[in-house]
């Protein structure tokens, strides 16, 4: 039996210890708070705020691209997206049915969007809509309040001033695939993701890490639904946390003259071809055009299905780019290096004579001149002014195909020329050894009689023969061709400037080079020569017309009408050109797809832009040469009519 005193005494010790029970429990409670309000207090103060402060990214503004001249190419222009945060959708199906009925978007289809993106984190919106109508962003910022998780998204969208003109050198910019964004994770520093818009073609891709500039972001208050209540002031800084401005792009100088582009693509309008121009003195591209072409602020506003299937189903291919993607055979143009090869060599020299009865037997089989009962006599100037096959047909037999592709390489062919563009082929300059190993067979003389006129193997695009024939017009500085002339801040601090490149110097003979220039100054201004009636008033321009066929044609065909054929069996027109020809300024090369002729098709293009050139930089120098073209005219036409006298004379005696 326990004692009134042990009770007491067992009673005590229990009261002491729930004592320290309540003690200890009260001391865990204050270490707590003190742990979690004075030693974690300012970290879980920022913790509340970012519970109902939302971040939300600012997109950086990509850099602003100009013409040689300063005007505005592309720019930037705001638009606005519908977008939803799953992770602030209360009423989830009524949010979505009402938001359908504000977008005139089916349910099903906001449905399947939702979906679709359901991988992604929950906090992150998702556009169901772009490019808003004011009338639906205004429905949707006065339905705030009774549409949580739904928001209206500012977007900076690209926009491209003239559209189709130039829009393969331009390019496009278009959201990231899900197939590249690991190969972007983490590149040059930027953090890729979906729904951030990439440079896809042309300079907006190649030069996408100068342009894109570095995102910000800023912070809005919102409830517990998502709504949102205040924007924190931009340069304000709340408990640590601040905004973050955006940092806007760098922008591009190119050395593309706007007038010069606008005249190439006029003058190629109705046909399927490109055309490149180029300072011949520095390497500056002046002008670079392919048609068909698109409109590449589709891509930026998010492009529809109905206009990516008008461009992908397109027999005539719009989205290629003609002028470096795409090589054709040069057809004569490429004479013009046979000629330098020959000259050099010492096969032909300005005396050198060869009769041209319209075809050349080699063997069992006969290579035809285009002239049906041929040229007559045939020296080195009439061989390029006329442009005699039979001429070069004889220069092969004594010419090797290495050496033909030695001073083809020199120039510029069957390389690529680096210039600042993604996707340019290199073209194609065959070899005895590049026949033996992708061929598998040996070269034969007569594939070196179609090579020596630009056919057969030979490949080119029209930027190598601008480059070429630039070449030619300045004396032999092959020229790395560029289109940036600087990429500078928005403050106008120079971050880089290009200047011009010598790839090599071409080493020929000045007589030889003499040769070759009277030949195709001759072409554009002589009677006779194949682009006589494209010369134009004041240009003083030399070049070279070309065929380049599609097909081999039977013999049985050889002197029939190009146009009468299929279209896509009609030759190809190319026309490359400089001017003047005292001091050349530029160079201009032009292909029209199944145009059938160089001179009719091509010839005009590049007469345009010349024209254009010269009326814009050397006035007076194309009034000087109007001025010496009608006194040479007078002159012509006294002379004639002194013949007529003469032989009038000489009847009546």
């Amino acid at each position: 039996m326990f004692g009134e005193h042990d009770i007491l005494k067992n009673y005590k010790k229990r009261a002491e210890f729930i004592g320290n029970v309540v003690l200890v429990c009260f001391a865990i409670i204050v270490a707590r708070l003190w742990f979690l309000q004075i030693y974690k207090g300012d970290v879980l103060r920022k913790f509340s705020l970012e519970n109902r402060l939302r971040k939300e990214i600012v997109k950086a503004p990509r850099g602003i691209v100009f013409s040689r001249n300063n005007q505005q190419l592309i720019h930037n222009t705001p638009r606005f997206d519908a977008v939803v945060t799953p992770q602030y959708l209360i009423n989830k199906k009524e949010t979505l049915r009402k938001l359908s009925q504000i977008l005139k978007v089916s349910y099903k289809r906001v449905l399947k969007i939702i979906q679709k993106n359901s991988s992604q984190a929950r906090y992150l919106p998702i556009t169901i809509k772009k490019n808003l109508s004011r009338q639906e962003v205004a429905i949707i910022e006065t339905e705030n309040a009774k549409l949580p998780g739904v928001a209206v998204s500012s977007v900076i969208s690209r926009d491209y001033n003239y559209k189709e003109i130039g829009a393969h050198l331009l390019g496009y910019i278009s959201e990231i695939n899900k197939r590249q964004l690991p190969k972007l994770k983490g590149q040059q520093n930027f953090d890729y993701k979906l729904g951030d818009f990439i440079g896809q073609a042309g300079l907006e891709e190649q030069e996408d890490i100068n342009l894109r500039g570095k995102d910000g972001y800023h912070f809005v208050e919102v409830d517990a639904k998502g709504r949102i209540r205040s924007h924190m002031p931009s340069d304000g800084v709340f408990h640590g946390i601040k905004n973050q401005p955006p940092i806007p792009g760098s922008n591009i100088r190119l050395t593309i003259d706007k007038d010069l582009q606008l005249s190439a693509y006029e003058a190629l309008k109705g046909k399927v071809g490109g055309a490149v121009a180029v300072d011949v003195n520095t390497g500056e591209i002046l002008a670079m055009v392919s048609r068909p072409s698109f409109d590449p602020s589709q891509f930026s506003r998010g492009i529809s299905n109905e206009y990516w299937s008008s461009l992908v189903e397109n027999d005539k291919n719009p989205l290629r780019d003609r002028t470096i993607q795409e090589h054709y055979a040069p057809g004569s143009t490429f004479k013009t290096i046979t000629s330098i090869a020959a000259l050099e060599e010492g096969i032909v020299d300005e005396s050198t004579n060869v009769i041209c009865k319209g075809s050349f037997r080699l063997g069992r089989r006969d290579f035809h001149c285009w002239k049906k009962y041929g040229h007559g006599k045939v020296d080195i100037y009439k061989a390029l002014r006329e442009s005699c096959d039979v001429y070069f047909y004889k220069v092969a037999t004594k010419m090797d195909i290495d050496i033909l592709a030695k001073y083809a390489k020199v120039y510029g062919l069957g390389k690529k020329l680096g210039i600042n563009l993604p996707r340019e082929t290199r073209g194609l300059i065959p070899t005895k050894s590049w026949k033996k190993k992708y061929v598998k067979e040996e070269w034969q003389l007569g594939e070196t009689l179609s090579c020596v006129i630009g056919q057969s193997f030979v490949l080119s695009t029209p930027l190598q023969l601008a480059m070429t024939y630039s070449a030619i017009a300045n004396g032999g500085n092959l020229h790395k061709p560029y289109l940036i002339k600087e990429v500078f801040s928005n403050d106008g601090e120079v971050i880089k400037r290009n200047v011009p490149k010598v790839i090599r110097k071409v080493k020929i003979k000045p007589k030889t080079l003499n040769i070759i220039k009277k030949g195709l100054y001759q072409v554009v201004n002589q009677r006779k020569g194949t682009a006589w009636w494209y010369r134009g008033k004041g240009l003083q321009m030399a070049g070279k017309t070309g065929t380049s066929q599609v097909v081999r044609i039977g013999s049985d065909k050889i002197y029939s009408k190009c146009e009468d054929y299929d279209y896509k069996l009609r030759h190809h027109g190319v026309f490359v050109s400089f001017a003047p020809i005292k001091n050349p300024k530029i160079a201009v090369s032009v292909i029209v797809e199944h145009g059938c002729h160089g001179s009719s098709a091509a010839a005009p293009v590049a007469k345009a832009v010349t024209t254009t050139y010269l009326e814009k930089y050397y006035p007076e120098l194309r009034k000087k040469n109007i001025e010496k073209e009608k006194l040479a005219l007078q002159k012509l036409m006294k002379k004639l009519e002194e013949e007529k006298r003469k032989k009038e004379l000489e009847k009546e005696s």
